[in-house]
């Protein structure tokens, strides 16, 4: 039986990785880009059937026929930085519509036919900076702390149907991410010195992340598991940090993260 997967933001990054993992392990692949016809030869993977869907535009979604979907691969997203007082209202409200609530909405709507079925996957692709909170990354912080939410509730209602949702946390990551994300803070801005060393030390280390193919490796160990965890996390030191975070009072991990990035305190 030949298995279809559903892939958003499958022409870069984790989500290119995820659709030739997929390709390759015999999955029937569907990856979407917010535009597909515009994906340039080198992006596409062959034998993945690439469709437009704008996670930011509501109707982009509800005229998406999604099919009998076996597994959904929550990933597509933006990464936003900036000062909390200087983030533009429609820049967050955006934000949560294509990383928050354009996967709900995806996931509401293959739901119905995963549970029918008894069978279903669906993977949300977070960040570990949905456990540790950074300075300037608020709003990105908060949709993934959002979709993890839902993913770890919604687990517990849709497991009993054989379907299982989890999420993938990566850490720091190789990818390009730092010349894509979003960046808002004024000229003067009273935190300019301090969000330059943030992002001087977030790039730095993004520069020397884990690979999309490493998450790519964990999305499909999630997928392909009889029973999958709530979370996997892949990168910066996960098991250790992760052990740090369930051991060590707040303010000391708050400590690490801020000495860590340079930061003023």
């Amino acid at each position: 039986m030949t298995r279809t997967a559903l892939v958003t933001g499958a022409s870069s990054g984790i989500g290119k990785a995820v659709a030739e993992a997929l390709v390759a392990k015999g999955y029937r692949v569907i990856g979407t880009s917010r535009n597909a016809e515009t994906i340039a030869a080198s992006a596409r993977v062959d034998g993945v059937e690439y469709r437009s869907l704008d996670l930011t535009d509501k109707a982009s979604i509800e005229a998406f026929e999604v099919g009998d979907i076996d597994v959904l691969v929550n990933n597509a997203g933006e990464s936003q930085s900036g000062p909390i007082e200087e983030l533009p209202t429609d820049a967050i409200e955006r934000l949560f519509q294509l990383n928050v609530f354009g996967p709900v909405r995806l996931t509401q709507l293959v739901l119905p036919g995963m549970r029918k079925r008894g069978y279903g996957r669906i993977i949300m692709v977070g960040s570990m900076i949905a456990s540790f909170p950074l300075a300037y990354r608020s709003s990105y912080a908060a949709t993934k702390s959002a979709i993890k939410g839902f993913a770890d509730a919604a687990r517990m209602e849709v497991s009993p149907f054989g379907v299982w949702i989890s999420t993938v946390e990566p850490g720091s990551i190789n990818t390009g991410i730092s010349q894509r994300r979003t960046k808002y803070i004024a000229d003067d801005s009273p935190y300019l010195a301090d969000f330059n060393t943030m992002i001087s030390a977030l790039d730095s280390k993004e520069s020397t992340g884990i690979s999309a193919e490493e998450v790519a490796a964990s999305i499909l160990e999630a997928i392909e598991a009889d029973h999958p965890k709530p979370l996997y996390a892949k990168g910066s030191n996960a098991p250790l940090v992760f052990l740090l975070r369930r051991l060590a009072p707040a303010e000391i991990v708050e400590k690490v993260v801020v000495k860590t990035f340079g930061l003023k305190r």
